[in-house]
């Protein structure tokens, strides 16, 4: 099937499908004309990719896996033990990015908390401590 298609089955754009091309995500074949010709298992290939993308996973991890997943018809599910330290280690910075968003948001309601309620007050706060 040509791009087009396979984008309309899988609701990704010809543009998306061109990057996981370029990530080695995808790997289709190419007509005599230059054009691609997607097999019909690239379907379930590019909705396994989009889950490890919804995932979190980047896609230079993801073409690693790709080829060791195995569709438990609940989901994904590495199928080589290796794989199990690389996503512990993507769930860790995930974690750490999270703990990090986390704090800047607590850090940002707070300057918001201080900030008074209207101008009258603000302008009186500069006006005491000769702030501007």
């Amino acid at each position: 099937m040509r791009i087009g298609e396979l984008a309309r089955r899988t609701g990704v754009t010809e543009r998306a499908l061109r990057y996981y091309e370029e990530q080695n995500l995808l790997r289709p074949a190419r007509l005599p004309s230059g054009y691609r010709d997607y097999a019909p298992s690239d379907i379930e290939a590019v909705r396994h990719v989009r889950s490890m993308l919804a995932a979190g996973l980047p896609s230079h991890l993801i073409a690693e896996l790709l080829p060791c997943m195995v569709d438990t018809g609940n989901g994904l599910m590495p199928g080589c033990r290796s794989m199990l330290e690389p996503l512990e280690s993507e769930r860790d910075r995930l974690t750490s990015a999270i703990e990090e968003l986390t704090t800047a948001r607590t850090q940002l309601t707070a300057l918001i908390d201080r900030t008074p309620e209207d101008d009258a007050e603000y302008d009186a706060w500069v006006a005491a401590n000769g702030a501007a």
